[in-house]
């Protein structure tokens, strides 16, 4: 029996020591913690603003027209390539001919006119010069003189309001030459015509205001016009490169240079937004006038740099970032430099290099992971 029970204490024992060792080194593993690693890898990251634009032109015109009357002829349609100077349409000319006709038989009367009042003069000159040699020798009277001197005189008065009304008769005919002139619509620049206003057979009224006939552009260079907010405007600089792609050509990056910043913002849905605008070539012509432009402003941009993501970076007292990195088995703390950074990764240009591991983050433990680990109470025997 004393046998017996020595062989239970024996074992009882054992049992005890085992149970301990278990708890001792699952308690330890237990403080220890996981971590969630990544291996570096050699990439690129691009900080950007990004923003919505449409596009339009560089250059284009609104060609209308000075004078009034029925749009007789349209030469042009949509889409059609015209040079400078080229003929585009025609306003009904009759009303304007007519004028100028009018103006100039107007002139030929004045002149003609003048040209009598220049006989007249030359004769009543004569006159005077006779009268004055009588008066001197006392052959005529103080009167017949003053009279052929009034004559004179008066001629020459005339002659004077004739060029006046020559002078006026002139000018109106410049003017309504020039108003019969406009009744042909020229091209003022060489493009593409994007759209037409007005229809063939339409009656315009240029005094109020000049009618806008049609609209030429210059596509083969295109605005990019954009709206960006307030908070991202200190973040462009001008020449800072931009890009933007299309809906139609989503995969299609087309780069350009920021140009201009304007001054004025607008204010939708009580956002301030201002207008930034850069240009691109358009050889293709595949570009359009209005279409919906994806626009990102590169702020930074670094290339084949080791990569990491935001989320292992621990900003550090002295400036710069920290991150851990395994090392034998152990997170080991490292200072790093960023060269370019965004919100999910960050390029660093010293400090780390690709194939070594890093630390993310520690991984969350389990729920209920510490009772699991827990040992479990033995009753005594």
């Amino acid at each position: 029996m004393k046998r017996i029970t020595m062989t239970l204490s024996a074992a009882a024992i054992a049992l005890a020591l085992a149970a301990g060792a278990w708890w001792f080194w699952s308690a330890r593993a237990d403080t220890q913690p996981a971590f969630r690693t990544q291996v570096v890898q050699l990439g690129s990251v691009e900080d950007t603003v990004s923003a919505v634009g449409t596009l339009q032109p560089l250059n284009y015109v609104d060609v209308g027209t000075q004078v009034s009357g029925q749009l007789k002829t349209i030469y042009v349609d949509y889409g059609d390539r015209v040079e400078k100077g080229q003929l585009l349409a025609q306003i009904d000319p009759t009303v304007y001919e007519a004028r100028v006709a009018a103006d100039e038989a107007n002139l030929l009367a004045l002149r003609a006119q003048r040209s009598d009042k220049q006989v007249q003069l030359a004769l009543a000159e004569k006159q005077f010069e006779r009268q004055r040699r009588l008066l001197s020798e006392r052959a005529t009277s103080q009167d017949q003189y003053d009279s052929a001197d009034a004559n004179r005189k008066s001629l020459i008065a005339q002659i004077a309001v004739l060029d006046a009304q020559i002078q006026q008769a002139e000018a109106t005919l410049k003017s309504d030459q020039a108003n019969l002139g406009y009744t042909k619509i020229y091209a003022p620049m060489t493009g593409i015509v994007v759209d037409i206003n007005s229809r063939q057979g339409q009656t315009l009224n240029a005094n109020q205001s000049a009618p806008i006939i049609l609209r030429i552009a210059d596509l083969d260079t295109m605005t990019v016009k954009t709206q960006v907010s307030e908070a991202d405007v200190p973040k462009l600089k001008l020449g800072m490169e931009a890009y933007f792609t299309t809906l139609g050509q989503p995969d299609k990056k087309r780069v350009g240079k920021l140009r201009q910043i304007l001054p004025t913002p607008e204010t939708v849905n009580n956002v301030i937004l201002y207008s930034a605008l850069f240009d691109v070539p358009n050889p293709d012509l595949d570009l359009m006038t209005q279409m919906s432009a994806q626009v990102f402003f590169v702020i930074a941009r670094a290339e084949n740099l080791p990569v990491v993501p935001m989320s292992a970076l621990r900003p550090l007292p002295n400036g710069g970032y920290g991150l851990r990195v395994m090392e034998n088995g152990q997170p080991v703390r490292r200072k790093v430099e960023v060269a370019a950074s965004n919100r999910v990764n960050a390029a660093i240009s010293s400090g780390l290099k690709a194939g070594e591991e890093i630390v993310i983050d520690q991984a969350p433990r389990a729920p209920g992971a510490a009772q699991a680990n827990a040992p479990r109470m033995t009753p005594r025997l």
